[in-house]
This record gives C-alpha cells, sequence and structure tokens, in this order.
C-alpha cells in the first residue's frame, strides 16, 4: 500500500513494548509515519508526550480488566 496507512491489527502477544518489553496493549502511530509499542504502564508513564506526536492510538489496555474464568465447580 503506497500513501496509505495500512488498517491496524489486533496486538497479539507477540507485540512487545518498546521500551521494556513487556506485552504491548497500546500501539501509537506517529504524525511522521512511524510507530511504536506500549505495555500499559509506560503508555500511562508517557501518556501527555505521546499525544502530542501522535496521529492514532489504538489502545487495547481495556483487555486487561476482564475477569478471569471460574470453575462453576465448588
Amino acid at each position: 500500500m503506497t500513501g496509505t496507512l495500512a488498517p491496524t491489527q489486533p496486538l497479539t502477544a507477540a507485540d512487545r513494548c518498546d521500551r521494556c518489553g513487556a506485552q504491548a496493549y497500546v500501539r501509537v502511530v506517529l504524525n511522521s509515519g512511524g510507530e511504536l509499542l506500549f505495555c500499559a504502564h509506560h503508555m500511562r508513564k508517557h501518556d501527555d508526550s505521546i499525544r502530542k506526536i501522535a496521529s492514532e492510538i489504538q489502545d487495547e489496555t481495556s483487555r486487561l480488566q476482564k475477569e478471569p474464568a471460574t470453575s462453576a465447580d465448588e
């Protein structure tokens, strides 16, 4: 694709934070055209700075809030 951004794909366990290597839950598309991946911690830490240079932010941190499945057997 030339001159257009490819549709963003869901982040997977293989996507790693560019700061620490943890699983990435946020993709930041930069105004310059590059992309950065962040874990939830580093996105929160750098949120203000990142928003100034981002053209798009794909935030999947809500996946961290899901409660684990519980067993029906007690």
